[in-house]
């Protein structure tokens, strides 16, 4: 196993391939679906690099089986925070611990970027990642924003981390 940040020689459709696998496997049942079966190939491939988002990747065998962006907060209220924008995982090596990994990774980057306070945004239906990120120690914040995704109107939740000064 290899974790690192993606570097120039990645296929970024490669990447772009497990946030689209990622996104019909873990959100079956909350985004529509026909909404879901629509997903082009490539959908995110453009989009990887933009932003001023960090991107790591953890490999297996040469093969991306996930990945995962963070970078300092997109939202002005929350200026001083971290933010884990996304992590996804081919659907094969969901729930095998991978997952604890990158966010391992991603948080004492973040720490060395100076944040002590981290924060993600969640779909309130997918109780898959609440409850991997409530046991990692997010904590929900009271904050919810609506999202429509394919024609229908999601709840999001905001979680935030606060860093232990134990993490190096």
């Amino acid at each position: 196993m290899e974790i690192r940040y993606i570097l120039p020689k990645d296929n970024l459709y490669e990447i772009s391939n497990v946030y689209e696998q990622s996104w019909k496997y873990a959100y079956k049942d909350i985004i529509p679906e026909n909404y879901l079966n629509s997903i082009p190939s490539g959908t995110w491939a453009d989009n990887i690099n933009k932003n001023g988002a960090k991107n790591i990747v953890i490999l297996e065998k040469d093969i991306i089986i996930g990945t995962l962006s963070f970078s300092k907060s997109r939202w002005e209220k929350y200026h001083d925070y971290g933010e884990i924008i996304s992590i996804y995982f081919l659907p094969q090596y969901i729930g095998k611990g991978h997952g604890k990994v990158l966010l391992d990774m991603a948080i004492k980057e973040l720490k060395s970027l100076g944040f002590t306070q981290i924060l993600l945004w969640v779909l309130e239906e997918n109780h898959r990642a609440r409850n991997f990120y409530e046991k990692y120690g997010f904590i929900f914040c009271g904050e919810y924003k609506n999202d429509d995704i394919g024609g229908k109107v999601l709840k999001e939740m905001m979680y935030e981390y606060q860093i232990n000064e134990l993490i190096l």
